[in-house]
């Protein structure tokens, strides 16, 4: 069967199919796909589940992967692969609110390093009977639909990234000492060009981005909880029905993400994920 790659809706995503991810690929496949990822933002592939080393092999083919900041994540024997359980074991472990989960909560990957990850490829293993549904928005396209004024509104603003802000409604997992030091405060545009097409997009993550610098606290919310609200509009959203084997890669440059935490209790939720390094946001 020879490549295909079929939108997924009209706000961002492809489906690949004709390919098996476990042989080499031909040049010629590998350039349609970098030219998908580029045009699309998100590929889909459908399939059985990797083993941890094919799973990095095909990462590779993409970029450089860098490990996991929490060190508890990592794969014991493909420490750039993390190991990313949301099983509710315990009734009590669901909250009944959805926002008191942190994944819930509109985010991209990484913003807190001075050298972000530039994508992330995430694999389905085990899924619930329901919910678990992972939801994308297009913050080239929300950016683009920006009139002239708004584009203004964003030019030259900068904003703090943390590991933890009291803007986000949870609180993140704890880091070591080793893993705190690795995560210094960092400062990133606001709005940032992409390196490999030069299209800009909104780079905003509610999980992370602390405040707009340089500005009064009150100007720096209504900037960012305008951002939001412009970023996360339907047309630029797509929403991702989990199989199991799904392989998604993602540009973290330009999407944010976040999670349907209703699932039920004691169903397993488990993916395995790799971030491939990008470079500082310019």
């Amino acid at each position: 069967m020879a490549l295909q790659i079929t939108p997924l809706c009209a706000a961002l995503g492809a489906e690949v199919s004709g390919l098996d991810l476990t042989r080499p690929m031909e040049a010629a496949e590998m350039r349609s796909l970098r030219e998908a990822f580029l045009a699309h933002h998100l590929l889909c592939f459908r399939g059985a589940p990797l083993s941890a080393a094919d799973f990095a092999a095909l990462a590779r083919r993409f970029g450089e992967p860098q490990v996991q900041l929490l060190r508890q994540q990592r794969h014991d024997q493909v420490p750039e692969v993390s190991m990313l359980n949301s099983t509710y074991a315990r009734a009590e472990d669901k909250p009944g609110d959805m926002r008191r989960m942190r994944l819930t909560g509109w985010h991209t990957d990484d913003s807190y390093f001075e050298t972000p990850a530039k994508a992330t490829l995430l694999q389905s293993i085990e899924i619930p009977d329901s919910g678990g549904q992972t939801s994308f928005c297009n913050t080239r396209a929300a950016y683009e639909g920006l009139d002239a004024a708004g584009k203004q509104r964003l030019a030259g603003l900068h904003a703090a990234h943390r590991y933890d802000t009291p803007r986000a409604p949870v609180r993140p997992k704890t880091r070591t000492g080793d893993e705190a030091a690795e995560t210094p405060e960092v400062v990133h545009p606001l709005v940032r060009t992409h390196e490999d097409t030069g299209q800009k997009a909104i780079y905003f993550n509610p999980n992370r981005t602390d405040r707009v610098v340089d500005v009064s606290h009150d100007e720096s919310e209504a900037v960012l909880e305008w951002v939001n609200e412009r970023m996360t509009r339907t047309q630029y959203r797509y929403d991702h029905e989990w199989r199991v084997g799904d392989l998604l890669i993602w540009d973290n440059r330009c999407l944010v993400h976040s999670v349907n935490m209703d699932f039920p209790v004691g169903q397993t939720r488990l993916h395995q994920r790799i971030l491939l390094r990008g470079a500082r946001p310019a």
